[in-house]
């Protein structure tokens, strides 16, 4: 079943340095475009991440940092990737756990100010762990009928993501193909930042999500102890949670104001 499509929604994959969102950085990124007349457009390149590849990580999708060495950075390749997104909804497998969240934090590092916001995000992870619970390539195998090759090559687990999402529409009659419906359908919480320190409470209001605070509204926290906002911004949290923290503050002394 093809998707039904308002606007382009991308499929993206990251091959990384590893799984930190805050501090590891993207080696490969693989991006398919789907256009809703159908035409497919892609953006797939090397990322030279400006830190050593752990041998470990190689040892499992085969970047090392020699093929890493000459390749852009991810600042040179950043204006060229926000023009690929724009006006796109995005879509991958685990995105919003990993993929998304270190795209974000590549951005900020560079402080590039692309609006993650606005669009709506599709996650197959969710969907597949929804309906059967398993890993990309049993979802490949089990809806596509078809073997995985080179698992762990971006450019392979997007196109095989892609075609999971299809397949998925095409197995489960009650799953609507509009991609609205199938972003809430992929997403398992109300986080406002995308590491889930951060959700709308019953009311759609921020509210803390962890540690001693957890279950107050951030405004709350933040009027009644403010030394809780530069903590949060001194401690080893993503650049995002950050930027949504700051923009929460900035919002509440705007209202002060009028």
């Amino acid at each position: 079943m093809e998707l039904k499509l308002k606007r382009p929604i991308v499929f993206i994959d990251l091959e990384t340095t590893g799984i930190n969102v805050s501090t590891d950085r993207i080696v490969e990124l693989s991006a398919l475009k789907i256009n809703p007349n159908g035409i497919e457009q892609w953006m797939t390149t090397l990322i030279n991440p400006e830190m050593p590849i752990p041998p470990k990580v190689t040892a499992i999708h085969g970047i090392s940092d020699a093929d890493v060495e000459g390749a852009p950075t991810f600042k040179e390749i950043a204006k060229n990737l926000t023009v690929f997104l724009e006006g796109c909804d995005l879509a991958g497998f685990n995105a919003m756990k990993f993929d998304i969240p270190l795209l974000a934090e590549e951005f900020l590092r560079i402080n590039v100010d692309f609006n993650f916001r606005k669009r709506k995000y599709v996650d197959v992870q969710v969907i597949f762990h929804k309906k059967e619970q398993r890993t990309l390539e049993a979802a490949y195998k089990f809806y596509c009928k078809k073997q995985l090759e080179n698992a762990h090559s971006a450019s392979a687990d997007t196109t095989a993501t892609y075609e999971v999402l299809k397949a998925q529409l095409d197995t489960y009659p009650d799953l609507e193909n509009d991609i609205d419906k199938l972003a809430e359908f992929s997403s398992f919480n109300n986080n406002v930042d995308f590491a889930g320190r951060i959700i709308l409470d019953e009311n759609g209001v921020e509210t803390f999500n962890f540690g001693k605070h957890k279950g107050r509204t951030v405004d709350e926290v933040f009027r009644e102890e403010p030394s809780y906002y530069s903590w949060m911004m001194n401690g080893d949290f993503p650049l995002y949670t950050k930027k949504i923290l700051t923009e929460i503050k900035l919002r509440a002394f705007g209202n002060k104001q009028t």
